[in-house]
């Protein structure tokens, strides 16, 4: 992980909804290649696509973020 924060929430979930990752991509206007370095943390996940993947998977942008527990 260089740049972005691993989020690992986003595989998990893109994984139970049995989505390949060039779905998502397309989904989200992006290349496969740039959407696995979201996964994988190399580049940071744009605000935008944070918050089209919280409506995409019907979650929240914390709980993507991991942000949910403890507050």
């Amino acid at each position: 992980m260089r740049n972005g924060i691993k989020i690992f929430r986003i595989k998990e979930l893109r994984q139970a909804k049995k989505y390949s990752q060039k779905q998502v991509a397309d989904i989200l206007g992006t290349t496969q290649q740039v959407y696995s370095r979201y996964e994988n943390g190399a580049n940071a996940l744009p605000i935008i696509h944070l918050i089209s993947l919280s409506k995409l998977y019907g979650v929240t942008t914390d709980y993507i973020l991991g942000l949910d527990r403890g507050v």
